[in-house]
């Protein structure tokens, strides 16, 4: 073999490796392009998925914030009605007491006091009942005024049983079936 054809030889051999080094890196380049590509979009697809959960979740957040205010207010306003119904019920009430209807219920209530009480009993009211009560009650009337709508309050002498036949009091007691009614 001559030098030349040796040297040829060698140069063929470095340039098959140098190929094939060449041929390895670009696998190796276009393998990393490709992986880092992908982790990229893996990247990507995870973001957006996270995204969409946190934008459903936030969405979710307002609607259920939402329907808690339109409960909130629907409640309120409901609220609201029926306290208004109750002062309108209230003011009815009042307005009874000037009606020719109101003294047969006193003396039906001074009659109920005393067969629940007993004839020892003390009749008390409103100021503006007070001479109705006298003629009603006779000595069992107690002077002292009440501050309530009207109807009568009864105690026995020893002040160990008491009948609040109130229109206040009897409106409490039955503020539930009346709230009923108004809504």
């Amino acid at each position: 073999m001559s030098l030349e054809s040796l040297v040829e030889e060698i140069r063929q051999h470095a340039e098959a490796d140098l190929q094939a080094t060449v041929n390895r890196q670009k696998a190796e380049s276009d393998r990393i392009t490709a992986d880092r590509d992908r982790q990229i979009a893996d990247l990507r697809a995870t973001s957006e998925r996270a995204t969409e959960m946190e934008v459903a979740h936030e969405r979710a957040q307002r609607i259920a914030a939402a329907k808690l205010k339109a409960r909130k207010m629907l409640y309120e306003a409901r609220e609201q009605r029926l306290t208004e119904g109750l002062r309108e019920t209230r003011s009815l009430l009042a307005d009874y007491t000037t009606s020719p209807g109101y003294p047969a219920v006193l003396k039906r209530m001074v009659e109920v006091a005393n067969a629940s009480l007993g004839r020892q009993v003390r009749i008390s009211g409103r100021s503006e009942d007070s001479s109705l009560l006298l003629r009603v009650a006779g000595k069992a009337f107690d002077p002292t005024p009440q501050p309530i709508l009207g109807g009568v309050i009864a105690e026995t002498t020893d002040r160990s049983r008491r009948l609040n036949l109130s229109f206040d009091e009897l409106l409490r007691l039955r503020e539930d079936e009346v709230r009923e009614l108004l809504a």
